[in-house]
């Protein structure tokens, strides 16, 4: 359930009144499925302590999150014995922010959170269409034997919308019949980069999008603090660029972060990277709002 009361810790600016936001962050720290480091637990709880490094204003926009509306809802508590009873507790909080007008922004924990907050959203915008950037397919029918799983999580999303509606940028890694498998026309693969985003968002205008960011999209030379990480990825700003313009040409209507493990990184360059976009997403979000 989420806490519609203010926070001790939030995350540095968003400390908006719940009923007065417009976007509501929460966190879901869970891993229980990740098949290589774990971690990713505990980034959304550190990110808040380390958020107060960071700047509230961004020059990359000219905004401040001092003026924004953003409610900061704090971390689900989660049952890590029962995968499915976590995603349907997920599921739960995001309909609730769903159902009062407002617009999740999930922090993970491992990507198969996805899944359970991309529901919720499917329920309000039937036709919702997805933009994915990561550097696995993820599109496994099974991993390990276990359908739930980080590996599995928009082949499992592909299952509730069909083909044509998933969009995935920036892919390097996936076994064979992944690959295959999409280019039968089930989803659209970019590999190792965003060229074609530009002509995605103009395809999609209108249209209400989720847009979900696994961050080892990011090459491990500039962010090492993830539990699978692929030698390859792009650039910060590359990434920066990408989520802005599908921000500000798509119509948003929920999005997450996931897959920061801070114990893996103990410089804290990677969940400082991580906040550094979290910030300018949230502004691109708001911009229409903003003076």
């Amino acid at each position: 359930m989420l806490n519609r009361n203010r926070n001790v810790e939030t995350f540095l600016g968003c400390e908006s009144d719940y009923e007065e936001s417009r976007i509501v962050l929460y966190g879901a720290p869970f891993d229980s499925t990740t098949s290589y480091r774990p971690g990713t637990r505990f980034a959304s709880r550190t990110m808040r302590a380390e958020s107060y490094g960071l700047e509230t204003y961004s020059p990359y926009q000219d905004l401040d999150l001092e003026d924004a509306k953003v409610f900061d809802g704090g971390d689900l508590e989660l049952c890590f014995g029962d995968t499915e009873r976590a995603l349907a507790d997920i599921e739960a909080c995001a309909r609730d922010i769903v159902a009062d007008g407002k617009l999740p922004f999930l922090i993970g924990g491992e990507h198969l959170v996805t899944l359970p907050a991309f529901r919720a959203v499917q329920a309000k915008y039937p036709d919702v269409a997805v933009i994915h950037f990561d550097a696995h397919t993820d599109l496994r029918e099974e991993y390990l034997g276990n359908r739930l799983s980080h590996a599995t999580v928009i082949r499992r999303i592909w299952e509730l919308i069909g083909d044509g509606r998933i969009f995935q940028f920036g892919i390097r890694s996936g076994e064979r019949a992944e690959w295959y498998w999409s280019a039968e026309g089930h989803t659209k693969i970019q590999k190792f980069s965003f060229a074609g985003l530009d002509e995605t968002i103009a395809a999609l205008k209108g249209r209400p999008i989720y847009l979900t960011i696994d961050l080892d999209v990011l090459d491990p030379s500039c962010f090492p603090g993830t539990g699978t990480p692929e030698a390859g990825g792009v650039r910060f700003t590359d990434l920066l660029s990408a989520a802005l313009r599908t921000i500000r040409g798509c119509q948003i209507v929920g999005c997450d972060m996931v897959e920061l493990s801070p114990p893996l990184d103990p410089s804290g360059t990677s969940t400082a990277t991580a906040l550094k976009l979290l910030r300018e997403m949230l502004l691109a979000l708001e911009k229409p709002y903003l003076k």
